[in-house]
């Protein structure tokens, strides 16, 4: 018998490559799968498309698309007017960190996890090949996990709901390896932060040029159309 058989986990599905293997991940593990994806208005859009895809793929019983605008606030080059990056991924948190997106993405998934009586919370952070932002880092899915057990009826009662990051300590090209192993069609996920219109990927921004280097050093075929390379 799968140990966690029976069990639902809620993932935090953006559509990407990294939420669509920490997804798979949890079926694998014997979880029955809720999705919730945050339309905040982000400018690729298109991103919120692929995440009914990959729910689909992953058999999630429900996939909620919970609606959030985050321009309100703007501050990132995906919620404000602000051209997005084009010169490489370098050392300094870029422009298109969502001030605190993981926390609230988060809390709005702890919500949902409590309501649905599930026991684990998957989401696709990574530490290693990702673009800087602070809210990826273990430290803080260890704070959240504090956070989530001192705020909720069911961790009070003794009953914590789990914050799992798989793929925290992988590469990009572990997470493209292990999605080669799980069998997963990552052709359907979406990366990139600026989509060119005729729903390319730009080739150019950090999301896409982690996405490229993980295929070539992972040594498989990548299945994304871009319109350059980097």
């Amino acid at each position: 018998m799968v140990a966690n058989q029976g069990k639902f986990a809620v993932v935090l599905l953006s559509g990407g490559l990294d939420s669509m293997v920490a997804g798979a991940l949890a079926r694998e593990a014997g979880y029955r799968l809720l999705a919730l994806s945050i339309d905040y208005n982000q400018r690729h859009r298109v991103e919120l498309q692929a995440a009914s895809r990959v729910a689909k793929s992953l058999n999630a019983m429900r996939h909620i698309v919970l609606p959030l605008d985050l321009t309100a606030f703007g501050g990132s080059a995906l919620t404000a007017d602000i051209a997005v990056p084009k010169s490489g991924v370098g050392d300094d948190i870029p422009i298109t960190y969502v001030p605190a997106r993981n926390t609230i993405f988060l809390s709005l998934t702890l919500g949902l996890a409590e309501v649905a009586g599930a026991s684990d919370i998957f989401i696709g952070v990574n530490a290693l090949d990702y673009s800087g932002y602070p809210d990826c880092r273990p430290e803080f899915i260890d704070a959240f996990q504090t956070m989530a057990a001192l705020a909720t009826k069911a961790g009070v009662e003794g009953h914590p709901i789990r914050i799992k990051a798989p793929l925290q300590h992988m590469s990009k090209a572990d997470i493209v390896r292990e999605a080669n192993r799980l069998g997963l069609d990552t052709g359907i996920s979406w990366s990139c932060y600026d989509p060119t219109p005729d729903g390319k990927h730009c080739g150019l921004c950090d999301s896409c040029r982690l996405r490229s280097k993980g295929y070539q050093e992972a040594g498989l075929p990548d299945p994304t159309l871009y319109a350059a390379r980097p």
